[in-house]
């Protein structure tokens, strides 16, 4: 993965709680705390948007589509 340098301003507590987990040896350096933290806002704001658009389907079409589906295949399983 190819990495770009950016430019933050952090407040002066908070990055006296990212020297610490540096020192604590909890991330390696602030760049890669730094990476980690966005990486996982970013995957989190990701899993509310599909959460949010997942409440705008209608269940009983959502169902009518399954069952359709697994019509159309239910001849081809095998008996178990």
């Amino acid at each position: 993965m190819r990495s770009s340098k950016v430019a933050v301003s952090i407040d002066k507590d908070t990055l006296k709680r990212l020297d610490r987990l540096v020192a604590a040896k909890v991330f390696p350096s602030r760049s890669r705390a730094i990476q980690e933290a966005v990486e996982e806002k970013l995957a989190r704001l990701e899993r509310t948007r599909l959460a949010k658009e997942c409440t705008n389907l209608d269940p009983a079409v959502e169902r009518a589509l399954a069952d359709e589906g697994l019509a159309e295949t239910l001849q081809e399983w095998p008996e178990y």
